[in-house]
């Protein structure tokens, strides 16, 4: 049985009247992400984990934000197409560790049903997800409710 470690980042500015998606599910808030898919900090974080896994570079190579065809997309799909590309190398996941970093809104009444959503689009068990949620502590941009970030480790097998 062969093991690989992904690594993976994402960080998106916060501006008022713009959605607030995160693991799949749209949560009220008064800011959302600016970006120019959904900005699903957390599923771009993983997203770049698994590719990075696999050697197969980050999710700017492989859905460009200057390219038309990803415009405002789900990031589910992009997910979606991500493990895709994992399973056609043979790999699949054993877990996903993540942490959101964010002032508002308060996520703990969201996490199981970001795991839901995330689990169901890509045939893998709740339980093989993590998701953390914290604050910068009023500390810097993140802090200052300027922007959010996401952090995300997973381990595959072969």
């Amino acid at each position: 049985m062969s093991f690989r470690i992904g690594f993976g980042f994402d960080v998106h500015r916060l501006e008022t009247n713009l959605p607030f998606t995160l693991g799949g599910v749209v949560i009220p808030s008064e800011k959302g992400m600016v970006a120019h898919s959904d900005g699903d900090v957390l599923i771009h974080a993983i997203c770049d984990a698994l590719l990075g896994a696999v050697n197969l570079g980050d999710i700017g190579k492989h859905f460009p934000d200057y390219s038309d065809e990803f415009k405002n997309i789900s990031s589910i799909i992009l997910l979606q197409k991500t493990m895709e590309l994992i399973r056609q190398k043979g790999y699949r996941i054993s877990n996903i560790d993540s942490t959101v970093v964010v002032e508002k809104p308060k996520l703990a009444a969201y996490i199981q049903k970001m795991q839901n959503t995330i689990a169901a689009s890509i045939s893998i068990s709740e339980d093989q997800i993590s998701i953390k949620a914290t604050t910068n502590e009023k500390l810097g941009f993140i802090g200052k409710e300027e922007g959010i970030t996401a952090y995300a480790v997973v381990l595959l097998e072969k």
